[in-house]
């Protein structure tokens, strides 16, 4: 099979094509494409985590307990909802993974075993895509694929070191066809597998609104809160003739007077209006759109 030194030079070479492939070729940004780069090189070393050896277990939990708080960061602070918990959750995310997740690997699996397989390689990928938070899903779909990528390099080449020549004779040692697999001899390890990864490609098919009947309900919603509030915004404007509507973020009322009726309406109860009573002068203290406080 394949040496550790192998894997981690040739998934860096392909990392750094991925990188560049998808700057240039996809139009991703230049750090979205490094980014994608680092971690096809880190999911080329992922598989040799199961490794009974002690030298590549201690570098690749290393390097994945290192980067999986950065990039987990955008989930991290939403879950630790300022900075210091953020902070602290990332303390927690790497000690989880540097000294607990690579304890629990090696008492639970054995080397090529269902960590080295195809459905190994789909749960790194999808494992990336829920933990890295942007509102493009192209970006997500990036990420999960480049590690999914870099793992596939690394099944592929132990599958190559497997074929041995003999002048034109190919023989194949014990370790063909162990790497590139969908099932293992066992089959605790294969529902295991199998039940994460289904479970996984729920998740993403929520959080990534690839419910085709959840995600044309809210398209459906979004279209009409759109036309409600275009409908409010001209009937405010022609009531009050307003030219330009100004944005007031988080205003503050610090004085008031007079009182002026006129039609109000709920997003939630489409079509349905009723005069409300309002203050008709205000003096506010607001932010604009771009956080400038007046």
């Amino acid at each position: 099979m394949a040496g550790y030194n192998t894997h981690i030079s040739f998934s860096s070479f392909l990392g750094v094509g991925v990188g560049a492939g998808a700057h240039f070729l996809l139009g991703f940004s230049p750090v979205q494409g490094v980014l994608a780069g680092i971690l096809t090189g880190i999911g080329g070393m992922l598989p040799d985590l199961d490794s009974q050896s002690g030298k590549p277990v201690r570098e690749i939990s290393a390097l994945t307990a290192a980067i999986a708080p950065f990039l987990m960061m955008r989930r991290l602070l939403l879950w630790g909802r300022d900075s210091d918990g953020a902070f602290l959750l990332a303390v927690v995310v790497y000690g989880l993974i540097r000294y607990g997740g690579a304890s629990i690997l090696g008492k639970l699996t054995v080397h090529r075993g269902m960590f080295h397989s195809i459905p190994a390689m789909i749960i790194a990928g999808e494992l990336t895509f829920l933990g890295y938070i942007h509102t493009d899903i192209k970006v997500k779909f990036l990420m999960g694929a480049s590690i999914a990528l870099g793992f596939l390099s690394h099944l592929i080449l132990d599958e190559i070191w497997a074929v041995q020549w003999n002048g034109i004779k190919v023989r194949f040692n014990k370790f063909s066809g162990s790497a590139m697999k969908m099932f293992g001899p066992q089959w605790g390890p294969n529902i295991f597998c199998y039940g994460l990864m289904f479970t996984l490609t729920w998740g993403i098919i929520v959080d990534g609104g690839l419910n085709n009947k959840q995600a044309a309900k809210q398209e459906k919603n979004m279209v009409r809160e759109a036309k409600l509030i275009e409908e409010s915004e001209t009937r405010l404007a022609d009531k009050r003739k307003v030219k330009n509507l100004q944005v007031f973020v988080n205003p503050k009322i610090l004085k008031s007077s007079g009182s002026i009726e006129y039609e109000e309406g709920c997003l939630s109860v489409p079509g349905v209006y009723s005069l409300v009573s309002r203050k008709e002068h205000l003096i506010v203290s607001y932010q604009d759109a771009k956080g400038q406080t007046f």
